[in-house]
């Protein structure tokens, strides 16, 4: 079995990895970004990932897995790119389309074609008609189907291997070819049903987190007027046996949560209110949380007549990763930086990654001992090993970093 998987990001590289260590395939991956495929035929992993680089070494090292810039032959066929916005939210499929595309050329009687990537109902069937329209030869020959990941980053090793998966043909014989292939290296049940299905059940998934999100952010944000520990609140709430409160951060951020939502908002906007709701809670959490951080500022400047030092902790939009897309502690950080440069020196500090091309980083130690004002954006553990109640400094905890609360 060969399989080509276009896109080698945070779940592309890692599937395309597992695939070829797990499932005996013989993969080719392919990325538009030539460090990308540089790095990864070097067996060395562009992304932070807990397990990978053993594997993609592994992968590189048996000749299992090549990466090119362009597609090659292949049995069975991944689109794994992203799925942006494009204006007032509506979602862009064009990354979608052009890796579709680039493909239909290599397709053949008996080829099996998958789409992972987050996209809107219909898209699936979309990208079928541009295949036909283009070869409408294969028409009947070949099987088309949507199989989204759900895997959570810090922890994809384990489930891309022991997570359910949805499996979505266009017809029962796609569905069933493409279970077939994830029954090579998936050790969780297999779901089939048809695409549409499918491309719904990955969005649902991700605004129903969402809205449980947004009440826990919005519970934070009464607490706080309330002059209640919110941490506290919710470990006791909590204690009742069918009451699960998540816990709030600045906002919600990543590839998935942030942006799915709009995905089923855009196309039924009539119908979504809450899952529309709750994404204006979730946005409005990272602006309520740097108006917070600047009080802090302007009162600290009032009582001490100068500019405090300010340790902004984590850029990520979770703990213990790399990725920032559509972080809230990305836009806290470029927010405060620029309505109150002068105001405040900024320390930014963000252990999983070595660079920022906006942000000097600064050490986590030494952004904690010389800050007036330590702000916790994200929940990274080198945080939790920090003095909870330093003297002569005031934590602004967004993410629960010194609560004894569990």
């Amino acid at each position: 079995m060969r399989a080509c998987f276009v896109g080698l990001g945070y779940i592309g590289l890692p599937t395309a990895i597992i695939a070829a260590t797990e499932g005996n395939v013989e993969v080719t991956g392919v990325d538009i970004d030539p460090r990308v495929v540089e790095m990864t035929n070097s067996g060395k992993l562009h992304i932070v990932e807990p397990g990978m680089a053993e594997k993609l070494r592994e992968a590189v090292g048996s000749g299992k897995l090549k990466a090119f810039t362009s597609p090659r032959q292949a049995d069975a066929f991944f689109i794994v790119v992203p799925t942006p916005f494009k204006g007032n939210h509506l979602p862009d499929i064009s990354y979608v389309e052009a890796a579709t595309r680039s493909v239909i050329p290599f397709l053949r009687e008996g080829s099996l074609f998958i789409i992972e990537s987050t996209s809107p109902v219909g898209t699936t069937e979309k990208m079928a008609d541009i295949i036909f329209s283009l070869r409408p030869e294969l028409k009947g020959k070949i099987h088309i189907a949507y199989c989204p990941e759900r895997v959570l980053p810090g922890n994809v090793a384990y489930e891309l291997v022991h997570n359910d998966r949805v499996i979505g043909g266009l017809d029962p014989e796609s569905a069933e070819a493409a279970a077939a292939f994830y029954a090579r290296f998936v050790k969780g049940q297999l779901h089939r049903t048809n695409a549409r299905t499918a491309e719904m059940c990955k969005l649902t998934e991700n605004s129903s987190r969402d809205v449980q999100i947004a009440f826990a952010n919005e519970l934070s944000v009464i607490c706080d007027k309330a002059g209640i520990n919110v941490w506290e609140l919710i470990s006791l709430a909590n204690r009742h046996p069918r009451v699960n409160i998540l816990r709030p951060g600045c906002g919600v951020g990543g590839h998935c949560i942030a942006v799915d939502p709009y995905f089923i908002s855009s196309s039924y906007p009539g119908e979504a209110r809450i899952i529309a709701l709750a994404r204006e809670v979730n946005n409005g959490k990272a602006r309520w949380s740097a108006d917070r951080v600047a009080a802090a500022i302007l009162k600290f400047e009032a009582g001490h007549h100068r500019a405090p030092v300010v340790a902004l902790m984590g850029l990520a939009f979770k703990p213990d990763i790399d990725d920032l897309r559509e972080s809230p502690a990305m836009e806290i950080a470029r927010s405060l930086t620029a309505d109150y440069a002068g105001k405040a020196e900024f320390l930014i500090v963000e252990p999983n990654i070595e660079s920022h091309p906006q942000f000097t980083l600064t050490p986590c130690g030494e952004a904690f001992s010389r800050a007036d004002i330590v702000v916790y954006l994200t929940g990274h553990t080198p945080f939790r090993q920090l003095p909870a109640n330093p003297e002569n400094k005031q934590i602004i905890d967004f993410c629960g970093i010194t609560s004894q609360f569990v």
